[in-house]
């Protein structure tokens, strides 16, 4: 059914401030994740590591984050959430700070880990912020702004590498430290904006006024009972590790498939990753659109099915150079379709006072995804091949596919009543 007429001139300021400031901060925490994709072959050269190591500090970073998703969920349900978003993006980017001067791969490990632990307060923050500030019947386009952006943010860093390193005297060091000094300085930005545009009824959660005394490992236990009494939930959550392998799958190794299987040059292929990205940001807004005027299971089927076909094809090595850049732009657009809609039927299933920890739990699967998709597929690169590999990240995207439609026909989402609950409330 079409949604209701929406007109951008009857949004709020402090709307189009909150959704505009988040989707930057999604841009800034989108170029930490992949800092490392562009630059595999150089820190291999220079850390004298292999593949599969370089993959498993990406996958340490996806630990750690995953690891601190339910801590970040809980300060953001029971606190002002500007705190949260402060020590997201502070601590991110002093570790991009501490990746850019790692003298040895032990630090660059250490800084990796704790990039993952700030980057983790990104979605527990960010989606209870924009829920809070936007009308129900605009919030997967508000999703899909923030979406929009954070495909750009994953779009940069290859484009500015790519630039960086060509300046004589330059090295991939002087790329991740002007990645930092940016984020740096949106950070100071965003965190003054919000202390004095942004009001409290957006920034402090339902009943985090009411003080709980229980001890933290009785809180940490009625946390782990609501979420196992959220079926939904946890389904979601799987469908976002199915998802995020896949996607981590494609991204972190497009650079070498094209370059390694194709023959590409290095700056074609990471220009071309950057082409995914923005490809990517423009499908997010589509996916955006249609799941508010439509429906959002139809997005994400569509979605999943497309990218199961496409990289499969890619697998083959059937088609020419030529035709792999144009198809590996169109995965990174049609992988991203389905995302605000993913976003939109976690809302739907959500009370008002969980979504922090129901985001959170939601992220623990994307991020999870994150950890095991680098290291795996690195080493399935490196014992079996491309083919082997990106044959996996097809199957991958068929068992996402698989559990988006058992997951539309358990609960009967698009029946529902926007902002119900599906399981127990803490």
């Amino acid at each position: 059914m079409r949604g209701p007429s929406l007109s951008l001139p009857d949004v709020s300021t402090e709307t189009k401030l909150v959704v505009g400031l988040i989707g930057g901060a999604e841009f800034v925490n989108h170029t930490y994740l992949v800092l490392f994709p562009p630059i595999l072959g150089i820190l291999a050269n220079d850390f004298g590591v292999t593949l599969g190591l370089l993959g498993l500090a990406m996958g340490l970073q996806g630990f750690t984050n995953a690891a601190f998703q339910l801590p970040f969920g809980y300060l953001s349900d029971n606190y002002d959430r500007r705190l949260a978003l402060g020590l997201s993006l502070g601590l991110s980017t002093g570790s991009v700070f501490l990746i850019a001067l790692a003298p040895s791969f032990e630090v660059l490990l250490v800084g990796q880990a704790l990039l993952g632990i700030g980057i983790a307060g990104h979605h527990p923050v960010h989606f209870p912020l924009l829920a809070a500030a936007t009308p129900e019947n605009l919030r997967a386009r508000a999703f899909s702004v923030r979406g929009f952006l954070g495909n750009l943010g994953f779009g940069a860093p290859p484009a500015v590498v790519t630039g960086v390193i060509a300046v004589p005297g330059l090295t991939w060091r002087h790329a991740v430290g002007l990645i930092g000094c940016f984020g740096a300085v949106y950070a100071a930005i965003t965190l003054l904006t919000f202390g004095r545009y942004v009001g409290d009824e957006v920034t402090t959660p339902d009943g985090s006024e009411t003080h709980d005394d229980r001890a933290i490992g009785d809180r940490a236990r009625a946390q782990l009972r609501a979420i196992v009494a959220s079926p939904a939930i946890v389904a979601l959550a799987l469908l976002a590790l199915a998802s995020s392998i896949a996607g981590w799958g494609i991204t972190t190794y497009a650079v070498v498939l094209l370059q390694d299987g194709y023959g590409l040059a290095l700056d074609v292929a990471n220009l071309t990753l950057t082409g995914m990205f923005v490809a990517g940001a423009v499908m997010v807004l589509v996916g955006g659109d249609l799941s508010d005027r439509y429906a959002a299971g139809p997005v994400i089927v569509a979605s999943y099915a497309a990218v199961a076909v496409l990289v499969a094809l890619l697998a083959s090595f059937v088609v020419s150079p030529i035709v792999a850049v144009v198809v590996a732009l169109i995965v990174g657009g049609v992988r991203s379709l389905g995302g605000p809609a993913r976003s939109k039927l976690a809302d739907v299933l959500s009370a008002r006072a969980d979504l922090g920890r129901n985001f959170a739990v939601i992220t623990i699967g994307t991020m999870a995804g994150s950890a095991i998709a680098p290291p795996v597929f690195g080493a399935l690169i490196e014992r079996a091949g491309l083919r082997a590999a990106f044959s996996v990240v097809a199957g991958v995207a068929v068992i996402a596919l698989g559990v988006t439609l058992w997951i539309l026909r358990t609960y009967g989402v698009e029946t529902r009543v926007p902002g119900s609950s599906v399981g127990g409330d803490d």
